[in-house]
C-alpha cells in the first residue's frame, strides 16, 4: 500500500484535537504517517499530542502562520505519496482511507480527492466543507452537492455516484504529493479561505482530475453550523475570491466576472448595513480595495487557459429567485460534462 502522509493543522483547539487524534490513531490504514502542526498553541496542545501519541510526528511552529503556510510547512516534511489535509474538528471512520487510495491509484491522472463529509452531531445529514463534492458557478460562487448557500441536506443515497468535481473540501482533502510538485503548494498569500478552490483550479488546468469518494466519509464538527456573515470571515472570503478569479480566468473572463460581482456584492453591502450590521459591509469593502491594491503579487500568476466552473448558470439566481434549494432542482443541461 502506498504511503500516505497525514497533517492535521491546529492553533489553541485542544478539546477538538482530543476527539481527532482518538479516531486518526485509530485508523486501520498500514502505511501511514501522520503530522501534527502547531501554529505556536499555548493550551499545551503540542505537548499533550507527543506524551499521547509518540508515533505522530509533531511540527511546533515559531508563529501562527495561519492555515496555507502551516499546512504547506508540513507538506514539506511529509513522504507520502499521498498526502491528507485534515482539519482538527474531523472525526475519521477506521477505514476511510481505503477507498480514497484505491481512487488514486486506478487513475494517475487525480490531482485531489474528497471523502462524503457529513454533520459530527447529525451524522445523517451533509456538512459544511465540501458535502458530496463542490463545484463552481460561471461567476465563480462554490456550491457542493448536499449544501447549497443555508441548505444542507439529509443523505439519503441521492449523491452515491463517483463523479469529477471543481474542487475537493479542504477539511478532509486527500492529494497527490507529485501533482503538487507541479501546480505549487496552498497558496500563502490567501492566508486562510479558498484555498483549496485556487489549489484545485491550478490542478484542474494542469489536467489532473478532481473526484468524490461516495464509499469513504467522514465527521465534521463545524459541519452542522450555519453560514454566517461574521466580518472576518467575509472579509477573507472576499479579497480571496478576487484573487482566485484574477488568477485563473482569463483576462478578458476575469473583467465581464468583476463586473457582475461588484453588482451583487454591492447589494450584499447595503443589506447588512439595512439589517445594522455596519462591521459586514466594511469588511466587504475592505475585501475590494485590498484585492485591488494588492492584485499585482499575482500578475505572474494568471491563466493563459480558460478553465472555469461546471455550472454554467448562477447559483445565486437559482437559489434565491428560482427557490432551487438543492443540487437536484438545479438544471442539468447547464451542468459541463
Amino acid at each position: 500500500m502506498p504511503r500516505v502522509t497525514i497533517i492535521v493543522l491546529s492553533w489553541n483547539a485542544l478539546d477538538l484535537l482530543k476527539s481527532c487524534f482518538a479516531s486518526v490513531a485509530a485508523i486501520n490504514y498500514p502505511n501511514l504517517e501522520v503530522i501534527y502542526a502547531d501554529n505556536a498553541s499555548t493550551d499545551g496542545s503540542a505537548r499533550w499530542i507527543a506524551q499521547q501519541f509518540p508515533n505522530v510526528r509533531v511540527l511546533q511552529h515559531e508563529e501562527n502562520f495561519l492555515f496555507c503556510r502551516g499546512n504547506n510547512e508540513a507538506i514539506r516534511q511529509g513522504s507520502g505519496k499521498y498526502i491528507v489535509l485534515l482539519n482538527n474538528d474531523i472525526e475519521t471512520p477506521s477505514d476511510w482511507l481505503h477507498p480514497l487510495v484505491e481512487a488514486a491509484e486506478a487513475d494517475e491522472r487525480i490531482g485531489a480527492l474528497q471523502p462524503k463529509i457529513l454533520q459530527y452531531r447529525r451524522r445523517e445529514w451533509f456538512g459544511y466543507g465540501g458535502a458530496a463534492g463542490g463545484f463552481l458557478d460561471r461567476m465563480g460562487y462554490a456550491f457542493a452537492r448536499g449544501h447549497i448557500l443555508h441548505t444542507k441536506e439529509p443523505d439519503t443515497g441521492q449523491y452515491d455516484d463517483a463523479c469529477d468535481l471543481d474542487y475537493a473540501g479542504g477539511c478532509a482533502l486527500f492529494l497527490r504529493a507529485s501533482a503538487l510538485e507541479r501546480s505549487g503548494l496552498l497558496d500563502e498569500r490567501f492566508q486562510m479561505h479558498m484555498e483549496e478552490i485556487d489549489l484545485c483550479w491550478r490542478l484542474r488546468a494542469l489536467g489532473y482530475r478532481i473526484g468524490y469518494v461516495p464509499e469513504s466519509h467522514v465527521f465534521h464538527v463545524r459541519g452542522d453550523t450555519e453560514f454566517n456573515y461574521v466580518p472576518w470571515r467575509l472579509y477573507y472570503n472576499i479579497r480571496n475570491s478576487l484573487w482566485m478569479l484574477y488568477k485563473n480566468l482569463v483576462p478578458q473572463r476575469f473583467w465581464i466576472v468583476l463586473l457582475q460581482k461588484v453588482v451583487i456584492e454591492a447589494a450584499l453591502a447595503l443589506r447588512l448595513l439595512a439589517q445594522g450590521r455596519p462591521a459586514g459591509a466594511v469588511a466587504i469593502l475592505r475585501g475590494y480595495r485590498d484585492a485591488h491594491l494588492q492584485r499585482h503579487q499575482f500578475r505572474d500568476d494568471r491563466a493563459s487557459r480558460a478553465v472555469e466552473g461546471s455550472y454554467r448558470g448562477s447559483i445565486l439566481w437559482d437559489y434565491y429567485v428560482r427557490g432551487r434549494k438543492t443540487f437536484g432542482a438545479l438544471p442539468a443541461k447547464r451542468m459541463r460534462r
